[in-house]
């Protein structure tokens, strides 16, 4: 009996020396975060939630009800660290990571394995679209990344390629503050384009509608999605030949009309240059005359009538000096 006992005892001991000493310490790295739980309960700041953080500014009213999550103790970098048998570590890294906007965690496979997904336009035409998408764990909402989901990743995929196949198929490019020309050709009345050319052009504006619409996945999941970067937008093969001829001959009219409106604007400058020569030529011929007059109004105010009679004498005077030939008129009696 007293063997009995003992050999419990020293099991005991050598339980505990190998569960409380030899694995009862821990490290965190510098990309990596913990929190310890207790019995399976997360160690919390008291009275702390996240509608206390500013990234709930993010989601609506009704989201906010929804998910409210606990702040927990988050453990930084170091080490070693004690932790008790009952206490159980929960690492997670922090540092950035990146993946397609195709990729699918729960089934790899799905996407042409992960490299393009499947989208359908406004104007109901099939497209694939290629990207990367950026994205890290939240320290400040570690509760909701471990206990809130089951997949977070999933779940944060899910959540961007929902918000990225309705922003495509509700996709208008901006208003342009200048009328595009084909439209002033038919009237004045406005010309739809085709959406995918549309997408294209506008691959910048998108990227930031979807990274102001993932603004609340850290409220929502614990994960930051820091950018993300649609860089490709292609049609279906079977259709691809008709696009391009669609927008070759949409370039060549364009061209067309940007050389016939510079041919037009050049024309209309060398008119106002034209113009502009004929009334500097007409204002030096006036000038003289002006400044003739001027001296004459001058000469009749300081010497009266006569001083004109004498000043048209002389006038003749001198163009009589200048004549080789003189036609008088005389009166017949």
């Amino acid at each position: 009996m007293i063997g009995i006992i003992i050999g419990i005892v020293l099991g005991l001991s050598l339980w505990f020396l190998i569960r409380c000493v030899l694995t009862g310490f821990y490290t965190v790295e510098q990309n990596e975060r913990a929190v310890i739980t207790s019995f399976g309960k997360a160690q919390r700041i008291k009275g702390k939630t996240t509608l206390d953080l500013p990234m709930v500014e993010h989601l609506s009213e009704d989201h906010r009800s929804r998910y409210i999550f606990p702040q927990v103790k988050v453990i930084g970098p170091g080490g070693p660290y004690i932790k008790m048998p009952w206490h159980r570590v929960h690492k997670v890294k922090v540092s950035i990571n990146t993946t397609s906007v195709a990729y699918d965690p729960e089934e790899p496979e799905l996407n042409q394995s992960g490299t393009v997904l499947d989208a359908v336009t406004k104007d109901q035409l099939n497209i694939g679209v290629t990207g990367q998408l950026r994205y890290k764990i939240s320290e400040q909402n570690l509760y909701a990344y471990l206990f809130g989901v089951k997949n977070p990743v999933a779940h944060i995929m899910g959540y961007f390629v929902s918000i990225l196949r309705e922003r495509i198929a509700n996709f208008e490019a901006p208003d342009s503050s200048e009328p595009d020309e084909l439209a002033k050709l038919a009237g004045g009345r406005k010309i739809d384009g085709i959406s995918i050319n549309d997408l294209r052009k506008n691959l910048n504006e998108l990227n930031q509608q979807m990274t102001y619409e993932c603004l609340s996945s850290t409220a929502r999941y614990g994960i930051e999605l820091d950018a993300s970067l649609i860089t490709g937008i292609d049609p279906p093969s079977d259709i691809d030949s008709a696009l391009a001829a669609i927008n070759t001959a949409h370039n060549e009219v364009s061209a067309d009309i940007s050389l016939a409106q510079a041919e037009a604007d050049q024309r209309i400058e060398q008119s106002k240059r034209a113009v502009e020569i004929q009334t500097m030529r007409v204002e030096a011929e006036v000038e003289p005359l002006q400044r003739i007059s001027d001296e004459l109004k001058q000469l009749k105010s300081s010497g009266g009538p006569a001083v004109l009679d004498s000043y048209l004498r002389n006038v003749r005077l001198q163009l009589f000096g200048r004549a080789s030939r003189v036609i008088q008129s005389t009166k017949t009696q």
